[in-house]
């Protein structure tokens, strides 16, 4: 197998996680759980690998910094959280950072660095946020914390893998990809 076939087949496998999975009921273990959290649910999934995707045409800087952004945002979210405040519309954000990162995966958009950080800080704190909110009880928080942050590194990686891969390819393919992803944002928001 080629990488590319290596790499579409391995995209495709992650996409048949369910949504459902990612909720709450993974078991007691805090680090498996956090680990577990971001990969098992579509929306997460999506929206992680999207924006390692997305990064990879960015400038150097931002290429580089997309998972201390990513990772930062998840924190975020998760402390507040934490702290007993309340995000409204946080599967709503979730399923709209998926459409967003598909319309600039599709757009080709380069952003500055300092809007590209803040607007994938943002939409991570959702997702963190609503990690938080389905940790197991139970569960230690800074294993937890530490198993999602590891996930959510791990597929921002395997995103900007697939995102370079693509990049030696016709942009008709990534702006396919791009389509693809806010199609299913948009249908994860509805």
């Amino acid at each position: 197998m080629n990488r590319l076939t290596k790499t579409l087949l391995t995209a495709g496998l992650m996409l048949t996680a369910t949504a459902a999975s990612a909720h709450p009921g993974h078991g007691e273990g805090g680090f498996t759980s956090g680990l577990l959290h971001p990969m098992l649910g579509l929306d997460h999934l999506l929206a992680m690998a999207a924006i390692g995707f997305w990064s990879m045409r960015q400038s150097k800087m931002m290429q580089r910094g997309t998972p201390l952004f990513m990772i930062g945002g998840m924190f975020l979210g998760a402390g507040l959280a934490f702290a007993g405040l309340s995000i409204p519309g946080v599967e709503t954000g979730i399923a709209l950072s998926v459409m967003l990162a598909g319309v600039l995966i599709a757009t080709l958009a380069k952003l500055p660095t300092a809007l590209g950080g803040t607007l994938v800080a943002a939409f991570m704190v959702f997702h963190g946020f609503a990690h938080a909110v389905e940790m197991p009880m139970g569960a230690h928080f800074a294993a937890y914390m530490a198993g999602f942050g590891l996930a959510t590194a791990a597929i921002a990686f395997a995103g900007r893998g697939l995102g370079a891969l693509l990049m030696k390819t016709d942009n008709r393919i990534s702006r396919g990809v791009g389509v693809a992803l806010a199609a299913t944002g948009a249908f994860l928001a509805a």
